[in-house]
């Protein structure tokens, strides 16, 4: 069996480069010459149409339909749902009819692991598979929980933003201790980083203080950069839009760190 790592992007709060994380992350890795498989887990596309593939409704296939394959009990058609991106990365898209699911998911059999069997059936063509994470702790978190090895933790150094911090370590320790023991959480990276103020700095500062013996904090912090929202409506990655931007840079960085963290 091939020693692929898949890796939850995870947080409860929005707006914290969860997707860009996702997309940008996933590119850097690629480049390092990883075989790479993104999965949109949240109900309203982004990381898909980040990627470029805008009419969501329009897609045949996507993480909806596996799952409800495997929630009744029928052959699972992952490989069929494998859109393949210009900067050669695969994704596994999503759309609103997620969130119809993610009813239903509640009287499912085992609706911890529905997400984890449709990604056994390409786990072993892969290095890694990221999954993004829709902002909530909800049933389709629980999921993506329940298929990763680890979770990384893109974070805002802002104070709503550690403030939910223990809520989803809460979260990873209840998926722990029920559901796949194996969990495990690499770290956080903080994101959206605004050089010009202190702020970010204090709020690191206390963040590590408070959180630094439970997790690990990744040396890489990703700065703010326009260029960044730009790249997404162009449905490229930061390396194709700008590659000598700071961000672009500060993710080949994090990817480096990511790959060290898989050797340990």
């Amino acid at each position: 069996m091939k020693n692929t790592k898949i890796i939850a992007i995870a947080n409860q709060k929005g707006g914290v480069g969860k997707t860009t994380t996702a997309f940008s992350v996933g590119v850097a890795l690629a480049k390092e010459n990883k075989k790479v498989l993104l999965v949109d887990s949240d109900p309203q596309g982004s990381l898909t149409i980040s990627m470029g593939w805008r009419e969501l409704d329009k897609i045949p296939l996507t993480i909806t339909n596996l799952m409800e394959q495997s929630m009744n009990d029928e052959n699972i058609t992952t490989s069929e749902s494998i859109l393949h991106h210009q900067e050669n990365i695969d994704l596994i898209p999503s759309n609103l009819r997620l969130s119809v699911l993610e009813m239903s998911l509640f009287s499912a059999m085992s609706r911890e692991y529905t997400m984890k069997n449709c990604l056994l059936k390409v786990r072993d063509n892969y290095d890694y598979i990221l999954i993004d994470c829709q902002p909530s702790l909800g049933i389709l978190t629980v999921n993506a929980l329940a298929s990763a090895d680890s979770v990384i933790i893109p974070m805002q150094s802002q104070y709503l933003s550690a403030m939910g911090m223990a809520e989803l370590l809460k979260t990873v320790s209840k998926v722990r201790n029920h559901i796949n023991p194996e969990l495990k959480v690499d770290g956080v990276l903080i994101t959206l980083v605004d050089k010009r103020t202190n702020l970010s700095k204090e709020m690191r500062t206390q963040l590590q203080e408070n959180y630094g013996s439970v997790v690990k904090f990744y040396d890489t912090q990703i700065p703010f950069g326009i260029k960044t929202a730009e790249a997404t409506s162009s449905g490229n990655s930061i390396f194709e839009y700008d590659k000598n931007s700071k961000v672009a840079k500060a993710y080949s960085a994090f990817a480096k760190e990511v790959l060290e963290s898989g050797k340990e």
